[in-house]
């Protein structure tokens, strides 16, 4: 039966745009948080985030003005950061010439957002009013922390110790307070490039972070990420993105990944751990956010959107390049709850922050917290400084925003510090920060051998028949289904094994196959694609979800990047994802995320693995009449990404036992099948079996006559792969007709080559060609025939024959077609003039 805790049940709480809260909402039962996650769905309603035309004109300010003069005066006065009317403005020094106005929000507004927005009570937000002494004083200690350690990254940088690229947080200091407070044990922090501070509040040793920074092996990564890529496993902190914004889904995955594992029990669900999501505001402008929030608030994941507004992006003013400063509306329009705050005013941004995090906790869904900060150092120090008025800028924000001065002088003003106490906590920090350069500065770099060492988790030979399952994980996935989802996936199953043992299975069938005895095998196994549940085009998916439910199976919104990224979030903390890609040229759309899936392992020195499976029809097969854009060659494509393993099948066997491999695998895997044949080619499988990802296949053998140099020698190998192989087989027996033969071998790796295999067959007839389905500019083919003459050099008697793809898109007319795309005749030509010397 299905355990009482994953059995859907009506909800208990109230809108959230109501002033009434659920009762749950600071404390209660959280087994809420586990509904419709193992078992398929049974609906959903959606709760609204409402907000009065009247509350938004009083929190957020009457206008929007926005001038493209540099100087600007002081129109942005009345924007969103404004003070409600009746309410005395701050008298800030604040120069005519300073385009960012301060932020002029207060608890006061706050309350009336958390109340708003959150469903907070009166009575519960007077838990927030007052902060104890005893957190005010960490908070500025923590504050301190970051500032002094950024300041010594400052002063290392300029003495060559730091190298590359480095984005300082000085001025942004009270979010550090705020994750330093509320962060647990459990909890998941995913930042991007401006994220030493932030791995401070996290926990993760100060000491690491400044030996990353300088390059050495004792670095959170070994010095393999850098200032860009702080990733400290043991603190659950996961980035260090460099790329602008691609670690948003990235956080959604690890959010999906901390459900799934308090649902399979193995880790507490009373913890009611959340993601943490640090981003920009530049990034918060872009796709991903959107793509992310609907996905956080359709599945109802703990995480917070923690949105870093500075004002800048590099040199440019925000608003010059955005419509909206906020982010209030998008927030309304997927239903997450939304709060602003004065990030200068660490005192305020720890009282809201603490209620965003206590709802997330307890409601287990998502929120955005937006923080108003000024950024004191431009964007890097590698990078000039071209914007009007931002020295001014910066030197009016250190003197009149420092949020480490406000909180100082509040704290002496209200008497719960003395200056001398506050001078005690920075000389303690002083010396942590001190020992921290010295330990970096003493520590050794990594040995050069590191970085061919990280580029795989697993050796490309090993041998996944042998992987054991852990013993914990062992019969959990079968135990969470009910008796009717368990008889109609056997069946399922039996019906595919029966077709696979009388020869009748399709490629896609055998993948299915392969996947679905996966995820009864192992319960962290994940599938999700775009219309998973119907099967998507091709099968590959069919009957997960209904079987498994959503929290593994996974329908997704039309964006492979999106997914691919919640695939990556989840592999680095404990499932196996699977991303169907439908046609594979449509991974395009996920390149950077596929790039980094390919780095992580290497980047953060060996501590996150990422086990996901790609998988999908590609390839361009001869009379496709598809058009170029679903006619890349996406495998040439993505060979250059350092990291990802490459396989391809053009048989069921193979397809079933290679996508076994691919999902045991700790490296991400790119699996490749050939688009028209996924469902027209049937054979027969060898049950229960794993094939090795690094495998090139035999599939027909030149006689020894033909490789005779008494006969002259008239056999050729032939390398090929996906529609390449069904090419090359129809031409044997005509090639065998012209006296010649072939060693006809299929490349089920494409990275890495097996180059043992095709070795041995050049021993025997010193000649190769190769049938190659991508272009001859930086194609396979093109990387494959640069390894053999660098390896193989002595055994050939001919010059490499490449009948590879042309330089040009694929066509839709046939005739087009047949000029850019090689077929059959191509190798029977291409033989002809290796054994004849007509190079």
């Amino acid at each position: 039966m299905i355990p009482s805790a994953f059995v859907a049940t009506p909800s208990s709480t109230t809108a959230l745009g109501c002033n009434t809260p659920s009762s749950s909402l600071l404390g209660g039962a959280t087994a809420r948080r586990l509904q419709t996650l193992i078992t398929p769905p049974l609906g959903r309603t959606q709760r609204p985030v409402s907000m009065s035309a009247s509350n938004q004109q009083n929190m957020f300010g009457h206008g929007r003005l926005i001038s493209l003069n540099p100087t600007r005066s002081r129109q942005l006065n009345t924007s969103l950061m404004a003070h409600p009317p009746g309410k005395e403005t701050p008298k800030d020094n604040v120069p005519e010439d300073i385009i960012r106005p301060p932020s002029t929000l207060t608890w006061d507004n706050n309350k009336a957002m958390l109340a708003e927005n959150f469903g907070f009570t009166e009575e519960q937000l007077k838990a927030y009013e007052t902060l104890p002494t005893e957190t005010l004083l960490e908070a500025h200690e923590m504050m301190e922390m970051s500032r002094q350690f950024e300041n010594a990254c400052q002063k290392s940088y300029q003495m060559g110790k730091i190298a590359g690229f480095m984005h300082l947080n000085n001025g942004q200091e009270s979010i550090d307070a705020l994750i330093k407070h509320k962060v647990r044990s459990g909890d998941i922090g995913c930042g991007f490039y401006r994220e030493h501070t932030q791995a401070l509040a996290f926990g993760v040793d100060p000491g690491k972070v400044m030996a990353e920074l300088f390059m050495k092996d004792t670095g959170t990564c070994r010095g393999a990420g850098g200032s860009m890529h702080i990733f400290d496993k043991e603190n659950n902190f996961a980035g260090g993105w460099a790329l602008v914004g691609e670690q948003i889904p990235y956080a959604a995955g690890m959010a999906e990944a901390i459900k799934l594992n308090q649902a399979l029990g193995l880790t507490d669900p009373e913890q009611q751990n959340l993601s943490v999501l640090f981003l920009g505001e530049g990034a918060a402008q872009g796709g991903r956010l959107a793509e992310t929030l609907n996905t956080a608030s359709k599945e109802g994941l703990p995480m917070l959107f923690l949105i870093i507004d500075n004002g800048r992006a590099i040199n440019t003013f925000t608003q010059d390049i955005g419509v909206q400063e906020d982010f209030d509306l998008l927030a309304k329009h997927y239903k997450v709850p939304y709060v602003k705050v004065n990030g200068q005013d660490a005192e305020t941004t720890l009282k809201t922050g603490s209620a965003v995090f206590d709802y997330i906790r307890e409601e287990g869904k998502p929120a955005i917290l937006h923080v108003h900060t000024y950024r004191f150092h431009g964007h890097s120090p590698a990078d000039p400084e071209h914007e009007l008025g931002r020295k001014a800028e910066k030197a009016w924000a250190r003197k009149e925003m420092d949020p480490i001065k406000r909180l100082s002088n509040d704290l002496v003003e209200r008497e719960l510090a003395s200056k001398e106490a506050l001078k005690e906590i920075s000389d303690r920090v002083e010396k942590t920060i001190a020992d921290a350069v010295k330990f970096a500065d003493e520590s050794p770099f990594p040995p050069a051998e590191l970085a061919a060492e990280l580029e795989y988790k697993d050796d490309p030979d090993t041998d996944y028949n042998l992987k054991e399952l852990p013993e914990h994980l062992q019969g959990l996935s079968t135990k969470l289904l009910s008796e009717e989802q368990l008889s109609t996936i056997t069946a399922r199953i039996d019906g595919l094994r029966t077709l696979a043992q009388e020869g009748k299975i399709t490629i896609a069938d055998a993948l299915n196959l392969a996947i679905l005895e996966e995820m009864l095998r192992d319960p962290t196994t994940t599938m999700q694609a775009e219309d998973l549940r119907a099967g998507s085009s091709y099968n590959i998916p069919r009957d997960t979800q209904q079987t498994f439910g959503e929290l593994r199976a996974a329908d997704r919104i039309i964006s492979e990047g999106h997914f691919v990224g919640l695939g990556i979030g989840q592999a680095m903390f404990g499932q196996r994802p699977i991303v169907e890609a439908m046609n594979t040229n449509f991974m395009i759309y996920g390149f950077p995320e596929i790039s980094s899936a390919g780095n992580t392992y290497s980047t953060t020195g060996g501590q996150f693995t990422v086990p996901l499976t790609i998988v999908g029809a590609g390839g361009t097969a001869p009379k496709q009449s598809l058009g170029a854009e679903h006619s890349q060659p996406m495998h040439a494509y993505i060979m250059g990404i350092p990291g990802i393993k490459i396989i391809t099948a053009s048989d069921p066997n193979t397809a079933y036992q290679q996508m076994k491999s691919a999902i045991r695998c700790d490296d991400p895997v790119f699996f490749f099948n050939p688009v028209k044949m996924m469902k027209g080619v049937k054979g027969a499988i060898e049950l229960d079996k794993c094939a090795p990802l690094k495998k090139a296949t035999m599939l027909h053998k030149a006689s020894d006559e033909s490789i005779s140099y008494n006969n002259g020698n008239k056999a050729v190998t032939v390398l090929t792969y996906l529609h390449g192989v069904k090419e090359a087989k129809d031409q044997i027996e005509t090639i065998k007709a012209m006296g010649y033969d072939i060693d006809l071998i299929e490349l089920n790796s494409l990275k890495p080559f097996d180059m043992e295999t095709i070795g041995r067959s050049l021993d025997r007839t010193h000649k190769v060609l190769i049938l190659d389905e991508s272009t001859k500019h930086g194609g396979v083919g093109a990387t494959l025939s640069a390894e053999i003459n660098e390896q193989f050099y002595d055994k050939l008697d001919a010059p490499i024959y490449r009948a590879a793809m042309e330089n040009a898109p694929v066509p839709y007319s046939d005739p087009m077609e047949k000029a850019v795309v090689k077929r059959g005749e191509d190798v029977v030509k291409g033989v002809e003039k290796l054994v004849n010397k007509q190079w």
